[in-house]
Parts: C-alpha cells; sequence; structure tokens
C-alpha cells in the first residue's frame, strides 16, 4: 500500500507538472508555442508514461475522479479511496508548487491563470456554468468508459495506456476552450491553490462534475 501512495503521489505530480507546465511555460513561448494542440498532448504523455511506469504499483489513477469512478465499478478497494485521494492532491500540489517555482524565476514573471480551471469570465472561451459542468461531466464519462474497457481482461495486453493517454489528448483538444480541461479534481487543485480568487471560488465544480461523470460511468460498467 505505502508503494502505491507514493506512486499515487509521484504520478499525480508528474501530470500537474508535466501538462500544467505546459501550458504554462509552453504554450504561447515565445510568440508561437506548442499552442492547443501541444498542451493536449501534453497531458496525454503524462498518462502514458507514468501508466507504463507505475501502473503496475498503484494502477496510476493520479485522478480522484478516476479512483472513485473504478471503485463503483467494483475494479478498486473502497478502502483505499481516501488514502489514494489524499496523496493525489497533495502530489497535485507539489507539482504545481514546483511548476511555480519555475515560472516565478524569471525577471517580471507574470503566472497568468497558471493553467486553472474555470466557467463564465474564467472559462478561455467564456463558456457559462451550464456548458461546462455539462462538459466536464460528459467527457470524465468517456474517459473512464476508456480506462475501464482499455483495462479489462478481454483487452489486448500492453495497450492499455497507450489508449488511455490518447483518449485524454482527444479531451483536451475538445475542452481546452471551454474549462481549460480538468476531469481531474486534483489536477484543478494544485494550480488553483497557488492562484486563488476565482479559481479557488470556482473550484467546487471541477470536483462535483469530474465525480458525477465517473461515478455514472463506474455504476452503468459494474451492471454490464
Amino acid at each position: 500500500m505505502k508503494k502505491a501512495l507514493v506512486a499515487e503521489c509521484f504520478g499525480t505530480g508528474w501530470l500537474v507538472l508535466g501538462g500544467c507546465g505546459s501550458a504554462v511555460l509552453a504554450a504561447g513561448f515565445p510568440n508561437v508555442g506548442i499552442g492547443l494542440l501541444g498542451v493536449s498532448f501534453a497531458f496525454g504523455l503524462t498518462v502514458l508514461t507514468m501508466a507504463y511506469s507505475i501502473g503496475h504499483i498503484s494502477g496510476c489513477h493520479l485522478n480522484p475522479a478516476v479512483t472513485i469512478g473504478l471503485a463503483a465499478a467494483g475494479r478498486f478497494e473502497k478502502a483505499k479511496i481516501l488514502p489514494y485521494i489524499a496523496v493525489q492532491c497533495l502530489g497535485a500540489v507539489l507539482g504545481a508548487g514546483i511548476l511555480y517555482l519555475i515560472a516565478t524565476g524569471k525577471s517580471g514573471a507574470d503566472i497568468g491563470g497558471f493553467a486553472t480551471n474555470g466557467y463564465e469570465l474564467n472559462s478561455p472561451g467564456g463558456y457559462n456554468l451550464m456548458a461546462c459542468l455539462i462538459a466536464e461531466v460528459v467527457f470524465t464519462f468517456v474517459f473512464l468508459k476508456i480506462i475501464l474497457g482499455a483495462t479489462s481482461k478481454d483487452a489486448p495486453a500492453g495497450f492499455a495506456p497507450i489508449a488511455i493517454g490518447l483518449g485524454l489528448t482527444l479531451i483536451h483538444l475538445v475542452t481546452i476552450p471551454v474549462t481549460n480541461t480538468s476531469v481531474n479534481p486534483a489536477r484543478s487543485l494544485g494550480p488553483a491553490l497557488f492562484v486563488g480568487g476565482a479559481a479557488l471560488n470556482q473550484l467546487w465544480l471541477f470536483w462535483v462534475a469530474p465525480i458525477v461523470g465517473a461515478l455514472i460511468a463506474g455504476v452503468t460498467a459494474s451492471k454490464e
């Protein structure tokens, strides 16, 4: 259990550092950076690399919604839910902290939104609360379905990390303009703590919506 918790903490930190770091440090650098496409692939690659690295240790959840969804599907022990969520949140905060130290390490540094998630005025595309709620619920639901299907005993062995990583990439390609893409409460928590204000005030959505989507996916999977 200890090794699994350390792995989840490390992996979630890497997801925030690599994924959010691509948005904060590289998306617009110097004038034309990696953009939406690059950031989307960065998030997908963090999950893909960690799935191969720590999947055999912890299952590579890196996401409280994934942990809850897998438990709802009968694929994860309910007693381990809270410890997993705790270390995922810790890892996300540590990853965001490292990113903050890097991002502020030059003269005149401005972290801006720091890859936080939001709705209304804090949505990259100005989408309202309902649109953002729907996006987060639906795309987390789909993400869990991808995970459940790719890790099924009947799925081709060894390819799950690729399917899951590409699935997360596609989700980002669609939803970055809407919410800046969460589908992961821990990923939202880390950057929000360093920005405060509206990012923290709106954080509730990026806990509630992903967990609801994951629960729906898990409960329906358990009945299949």
